[in-house]
């Protein structure tokens, strides 16, 4: 995590890992509209691409669940997001 983030910052960057986990996690998914809405705050916060890949594969390291799939789907797809876990 960056020491120089705000409170505001953190917020932001923990939203968008809470609605991928959501829409893994929760029977009934996530709006595709809430998870493009937490990205797109999360990307005011890290707006350089390879940070946020770098975060991406961290949060995907520790969780098993991945932001760009879910945020891909999120674009692609609309409504409701249910992620499945990756097989490993």
């Amino acid at each position: 995590m960056q020491t120089d983030w705000s409170t505001t910052d953190i917020v932001a960057v923990t939203a968008l890992y809470q609605r991928v986990e959501d829409a893994y996690e929760l029977s009934q998914g996530v709006p595709a509209a809430e998870i493009i809405a937490a990205y797109r705050a999360f990307q005011t916060v890290v707006p350089q691409k390879f940070e946020e890949k770098q975060l991406g594969r961290d949060f995907e390291k520790v969780s098993g669940y991945s932001i760009y799939r879910t945020v891909k789907q999120a674009r692609e797809q609309g409504g409701k997001i249910k992620m499945q876990e990756a097989r490993r």
